[in-house]
């Protein structure tokens, strides 16, 4: 998998303002920021709810596992 150094980032930034433009330029880092956030905040949801399927799923094994007393 190739990984992005310094120097690439560099480059993508400066074509980035270039067509974009420098007036526009921070607008669209608050909009992909803002993007960035929504999907994490999403995955973040959905990683929490499979953990509360699992959890539940292993107590209720546990109790059909676990005699009456």
């Amino acid at each position: 998998m190739p990984q992005i150094g310094w120097f690439e980032l560099l480059v993508i930034i400066i074509v980035a303002i270039l067509v974009i433009g420098p007036k526009d330029f921070p607008f669209v880092l608050k909009k992909i920021g803002s993007w960035v956030g929504s999907i994490k905040r999403y995955f973040s949801d959905v990683q929490k709810n499979v953990n509360e399927i699992t959890n539940l799923e292993e107590n209720n094994k546990e109790k059909k596992d676990k005699p009456d007393e």
